[in-house]
């Protein structure tokens, strides 16, 4: 059965999606089969995998609809071993649509237990908020990574999002774990992304990923040409870096 990780934040910027996308292709080249599903109406994760958005016909939009099922809305990408739900803007929609519907919590979990033994890792790129999309992939999920940046507002708002964790876990889903802190953007240079970095590791000891995500332009250029890193930059530090992360998450199963 395959191992369903949410990877979310309420703030923007954190490297949620730049997360989800190297980290699917990273557990893809180490014979990992992985589904990205994206729950993000910006839908940077299906471009950043070379998916047009503009011509998706069923995408996660269509999924929470009722309109197609899992199996319809999976495409393959270039990516070995992964496969994509894509988003569309559409998906924006989808919050006031669902917004009377019973047990609106649970859609994506519903929609998504049909496909999930075809896969060991299936990932979503969670939109940066705490609405009803968001609240859909803690629900379905078996546990979560947490992104934050190694920069001065790096902690604010991450004891909102706990607290969301822990109020899904008391109702919506007992069996959500935090898969990690995962620490983003560091530059050893920089006062401040050392001082972070301690700040998060004394907070949260064991809960934070010994890998760190360092800055690299070659990881911020990689998505223009609808590339993970892995494919854009084999030598970078960023494709190091997450090749590291997929190495810790499948050591800890």
């Amino acid at each position: 059965m395959g191992k369903l990780i949410a990877i979310a934040n309420q703030k923007g910027g954190v490297g949620k999606t730049t997360t989800s996308v190297n980290l699917a292709a990273c557990l893809g080249v180490l014979d990992k089969k992985v589904l990205l599903i994206d729950a993000d109406p910006q839908a940077n994760a299906s471009s950043g995998l070379g998916i047009d958005v503009d011509v998706v016909e069923f995408g996660t939009y269509q999924l929470l609809e009722h309109n197609c099922t899992a199996a319809e809305a999976i495409q393959k990408t270039s990516a070995t071993n992964v496969d994509i739900i894509p988003a569309h803007i559409d998906l924006v929609a989808i919050e006031i649509e669902l917004v009377n519907v019973e047990q609106r919590e649970y859609m994506l979990k519903q929609v998504i237990e049909p496909v999930k033994s075809n896969y060991d890792y299936i990932l979503i790129d969670c939109a940066p908020s705490l609405g009803l999309l968001t609240l859909n992939a803690l629900t379905a999920a078996d546990s979560v990574i947490i992104p934050i940046q190694c920069e001065y507002f790096a902690l604010e708002g991450l004891g909102k999002l706990l607290n969301t964790i822990k109020s899904v876990q008391k109702i919506h889903n007992e069996h959500l774990d935090i898969e990690g802190l995962l620490l983003t953007m560091y530059d050893s240079r920089l006062r401040l992304s050392n001082q972070v970095v301690e700040e998060v590791k004394n907070h949260f000891s064991n809960m934070v990923f010994k890998t760190i995500i360092q800055r690299n332009v070659r990881l911020s250029e990689a998505p223009s040409h609808g590339e993970s890193i892995i494919y854009y930059d084999v030598n970078s530090k960023g494709a190091t870096n997450y090749l590291s992360l997929a190495k810790e998450i499948i050591s800890k199963q």
